[in-house]
Order: structure tokens, then sequence, then C-alpha cells
């Protein structure tokens, strides 16, 4: 104990539990070590205040999840931070032109938060090492099974496993997974900050992960049969699917991930915040909430007014659609009910 060599010391230094999930998800990412905190947003802020201090500056995708920009506005923005977001369209050569001497970290997001903008990863990871900064991705979208930004030149790859691993609605906990070069000063910062999760709650997300993939297959599949019929309706102006051959970002996507999840987005034609709340009030099945990726179908509309550069859809509201496990047939009824409401 005096040299502190035995292996399970302290609960904060992890247990066997934890050890356990850490190793599972380095499996998955390919990653050479992964840290476990106690929320996604969790996973992300602790990666930025890893690797960021004042006086730096920080490129971030404009499609960002919403709370990770309030993070980078505020506590970061007080820590003496200056971060910098850039439209998603801008590829490798244009984010070259935004990187500066005192750039240290670029993260991104794929598909980006609620309109699902999708981005060359390796490409701009490159740009990221090449200018000395640190890449992130939030791959929450995806999951490892579909997606490895490691695998595309990331070094750090950073999960909400409150959604898809987790999948069952009852449990939070957030994910980082590193390359080599990274990970020492990420676990450093975990244990200065001290934080680590709970055993009860890490064998939850350890019995997700056994079904993770069996539920993803379903969660594609309804989600491509309901995008692609809402797609026909004339209530809808567009459907923001990157698996769709419409989806502007089709190619990039089909090009790098291995399958879809079940979360996308619609744009109503026409209208505004009265006609999304007729559309949610009227569904029945699908819940309205935010955190996704369990057995429930949920609804929202996508408020994007912090967005600095890569503008909002202009058709009309913008709808995130979570497909759930329930029955297509009665999901595709209760989103006719709600496009009825629309009059």
């Amino acid at each position: 104990m005096r040299r502190r060599d035995q292996k399970y010391l302290y609960g904060l230094r992890g247990t066997p539990t934890i050890e356990a999930l850490e190793h599972a998800l380095d499996d998955l990412e390919g990653s050479h070590g992964t840290i476990l905190v106690p929320s996604g947003l969790a996973a992300i802020s602790f990666p930025l205040l890893a690797f960021l201090s004042s006086g730096d500056h920080c490129l971030v995708v404009d499609s960002v999840y919403g709370p990770t920009r309030l993070f980078c506005d505020t506590l970061l923005r007080r820590m003496g931070v200056e971060t910098e977001y850039f439209d998603p369209a801008i590829g490798g050569a244009g984010l070259a032109q935004r990187m500066r001497a005192n750039t240290r970290v670029v993260f991104l997001e794929a598909p980006g938060s609620n309109t699902f903008e999708m981005l060359h990863v390796a490409g701009m990871a490159d740009v990221a090492r090449r200018g000395g900064a640190v890449s992130m991705l939030d791959n929450t979208w995806a999951t490892p099974l579909l997606f490895r930004p490691l695998d595309h030149g990331v070094d750090l790859s950073i999960h909400a496993l409150t959604k898809y691993p987790g999948g069952h609605s009852d449990v939070m906990m957030g994910s980082v997974s590193a390359n080599r070069e990274t990970f020492a000063r990420l676990r450093d910062a975990q244990m200065q900050i001290g934080v680590n999760v709970s055993p009860d709650d890490t064998y939850l997300v350890l019995r997700g992960l056994k079904t993770m993939a069996v539920r993803l297959k379903a969660h594609e599949a309804a989600a491509l049969e309901l995008a692609s019929w809402l797609e026909t309706r004339p209530e809808v102006a567009r459907v923001l699917h990157p698996a769709l051959p419409s989806f502007p970002g089709h190619d990039l996507w089909k090009s790098q991930f291995k399958g879809a999840s079940g979360l996308f987005s619609i744009v109503l034609a026409g209208g505004g915040e009265r006609e999304a709340s007729a559309f949610l009030d009227a569904l029945r099945i699908f819940g309205l909430g935010y955190s996704w990726g369990g057995f429930e179908s949920l609804a929202l509309e996508a408020h994007l007014g912090d967005r600095v550069v890569a503008k909002a859809p202009t058709e009309g509201p913008v709808i995130r659609l979570q497909i759930g496990l329930e029955d297509v047939a009665d999901l595709r009824r209760d989103i006719e009910g709600g496009l009825a409401a629309l009059g």
C-alpha cells in the first residue's frame, strides 16, 4: 500500500466492474484506454478541461450538441479559452485555414446534432494533428459498432453511454476512449478532478452492451423505413437522415460509416412554433423528450438559433425523431396523426 502498487487500492481509481466496462469499450473502439464519467456531457467537458488552458484556441464544428456549445461559451470562456465555430461543410482545407499557433483542440461531431451534417473525419483529424492539436469526436449517434473514430485518425472518441450502450433509459454515463498518445493526460485529469462511476451503473451499461448490436439493427431498419416514407409526405419539406440518398452528406456517410442508428429529423413544410406544437401534441406513442437511445420513441422540436455559421433549415420547424423499438406500423400511424394535426 505504501508503494501504491496494489491494483484496487481506492474506489476512485477503479473497481473490477469499472475495469471490465473500460476494457469492453477499448475492444469496441480500438483504443488504448477509456475513462468512465457520470454523464454524456461530462464525457465532453472532461477532455476539453484536460487539453485546454488559458490562452488556448479551440475549434468546434458549428453543428455540435447544444450543451457542448454552452460549456465552451461559459466555463471555457471564463478559463480564458477562445472557442471558434466552423461550418461543417468547409472540409479539411477550410479547417486548415482556421488553425492557429495556439489551437490546441479540434472538436468534431458526426453526424451533426439535430441536422446531421457529415464530415470527412480523417481529413479533419489529419489537419488537427499536423497543427499540433488534439482531435475529439462525439460519436454518440453511431456507437463504435457503426463508426470507430480512432481508425480515422481521431485522438479521442466520446460517447453518452446513457444512449444506445445503456439502451434501457435507466442509467446515466459517459465515456472517453483515447489513443496511446493522449490517454495518460486524460486519466490524470480524471483522477485530479476526482470523478468516476458507480459499480451498479457500470453493470447496467455492461448489460446493455450485450444486446446493443441487435437493438441497433432494429432501430436502423425502422428509422429508414419511416424516413423513406416521410420523404413522400407533402407536409414534410426535407428529411435529414444521412443514410438517405437524397441527403447532401450521404456519400460521406456511406464511405465512412457501417450503418445508421435510429435518430433523424424532419423539416416541416412551412409554419413555426404553433405548427411544431400541433404536430408534437398530437403524438400518442412518441414521448416528448431529449434522451434518446432507449426502447421508447421520442420527438421534440430542435431549436437551432444558437448556431453561428451552419444556419438552421428555413422551410419550417425541425422535428427530431428517435425511432424506438415499437411496432413500425404503429409509429407510422402516430406520425400520420401528427401530420394531420398540422391542418
